[in-house]
């Protein structure tokens, strides 16, 4: 083998060396999407059985009677194969779920103030909740305050 090829070897090894250790940019797409649209869900009204009503901060909410404990429902699906709205509406739905469960046990009967959460950033919107998809995951992070409100 001559100089200049085994030169051209290594140099071709040592690119392709470089380009395959890069990082892969994963996609991560925001999307802010209406909460009405993940309440009007069939399974929604399914799962959620009215015990417990959701307010977005900033939206007119009953009267506070008792603020509980704050608390955050971080939820992921499989987004493979399914469009991104639809896989978002799975996740926040998961996660109201998540806050009903935990407000029964509490008594309340409300999550007020919910903003989103996702890496710990808060995102306020009286009717829109955000979340993030990625190629093979969807998340959806809510935060929000156990309450009891007037009926």
């Amino acid at each position: 083998m001559t100089h200049t090829l085994r030169a051209t070897l290594l140099a071709t090894t040592l690119a392709l060396s470089a380009l395959t250790s890069l990082p892969a940019m994963a996609r991560d797409t925001e999307l802010h999407l209406p909460l009405a649209d993940v309440l009007d869900m069939p399974e929604a009204k399914e799962k959620l059985d009215g015990s417990v009503k959701f307010y977005l901060a900033g939206q007119k909410t009953p009267k506070v009677l008792k603020r509980l404990e704050s608390d955050v429902s971080n939820r992921k699906t499989n987004g493979v194969g399914k469009a991104d709205d639809v896989a978002c509406r799975w996740a926040a739905l998961s996660a109201l779920i998540a806050f009903q469960d935990k407000a029964k046990q509490l008594g309340a009967n409300a999550v007020v103030d919910l903003v989103s959460y996702y890496k710990k950033n808060e995102t306020k919107s009286d009717t829109n909740y955000e979340c993030h998809a990625g190629a093979v995951v969807v998340g959806v992070a809510l935060k929000g305050s156990y309450a009891n409100v007037a009926p």
